[in-house]
C-alpha cells in the first residue's frame, strides 16, 4: 500500500527536545493542521467541525529506520528496561506511526491554504506530516476502566516552574502558559537528575534554558 501525506502540522517545536510525551497533556499548546495543496478541499472536512476532538495518525519523520528492533528502553522506565515495542509508543517501530488525539479549535476555510484546522494539545514537531485524520468519538474511543499497564506504575508529576518576570516578558502573551506547562512536564529524559546541568529546548523562535533542582525548574536565560 502506499501512503502521501495529506497535510503537515505547524507546532512552536523545531526540535523534539521538549516536546510532552503525549498528546493533551499541555492542552495551552496550539497548533495547525495545513492540507496538501492536493488535499485542500472543504468538502474533505465537512461535519468535522462538530467534533470536539480529532485523531491525527502521522510519521515520526526523524526517527525511520532500515531496521528495527523487537525491544525498545522508554523513557519513562528510566531508559535502562526493556520492553517489547508494541507495549510502547516508542518511535522506533518498523512503521514509524504517530497516533495522537487533540482537540479541534476550528476549521478555517478562508484563505489560500484553507481549509486550516486549529488544534490544542497535541505533541507533534513542527512540520510532521500527517497521513490520516478521524473524529475522536466518545462513546467508542473512551473505555472506562481500561488498564494503562507498566505506565500505571509511573508517576505522573508536575515541576513547580519559575521564570523570572523579564524573561517571561521575551514569550508573546499568548504561548506563556504553553511554555509554563511544557516545562512542569519536565523535559529532561528520566535517568538524568544533575541540578548543575544546563538544559536548552527551542520553543516559539527561543531558546529556552533552564536547570532543575528536586522538584523545582528555573528558567534562567532566553535567546532567539
Amino acid at each position: 500500500m502506499e501512503m502521501r501525506p495529506i497535510a503537515h502540522i505547524e507546532t512552536d517545536f523545531p526540535e523534539k527536545f521538549g516536546i510532552p510525551r503525549q498528546s493533551g497533556l499541555v492542552e495551552a499548546l496550539r497548533a495547525a493542521v495545513v492540507f496538501e495543496p492536493a488535499y485542500r478541499s472543504a468538502e474533505a472536512v465537512r461535519g468535522l467541525e462538530e467534533f470536539s476532538h480529532i485523531w491525527l495518525i502521522w510519521e515520526f519523520s526523524r526517527a525511520r529506520r532500515e531496521n528495527w528492533s523487537p525491544t525498545v528502553r522508554p523513557p519513562r522506565l528510566g531508559g535502562n528496561k526493556r520492553v517489547g515495542v508494541f507495549a510502547t509508543r516508542s518511535p522506533f517501530r518498523p512503521n514509524a506511526l504517530g497516533l495522537s488525539a487533540v482537540r479541534l479549535e476550528g476549521v478555517e476555510t478562508d484563505g489560500p491554504e484553507g481549509p486550516v484546522l486549529r488544534v490544542a494539545g497535541a505533541d507533534l514537531l513542527d512540520g510532521t506530516p500527517i497521513y490520516d485524520i478521524k473524529p475522536y468519538l466518545p462513546y467508542a474511543d473512551a473505555i472506562p476502566g481500561a488498564s494503562g499497564g507498566f505506565t500505571s506504575q509511573v508517576e505522573r508529576r508536575q515541576l513547580e516552574v519559575r521564570c523570572p518576570e523579564d524573561l517571561l516578558e521575551q514569550i508573546p502573551p499568548e504561548k506563556r502558559e504553553a511554555l509554563l506547562g511544557v516545562l512542569a512536564q519536565d523535559p529532561r529524559p528520566s535517568y538524568q537528575s544533575d541540578p548543575e546541568r544546563l538544559y536548552g529546548m527551542a520553543f516559539a523562535g527561543l531558546q529556552v534554558r533552564f536547570r532543575v533542582e528536586g522538584e523545582r525548574l528555573t528558567v534562567v536565560e532566553m535567546t532567539k
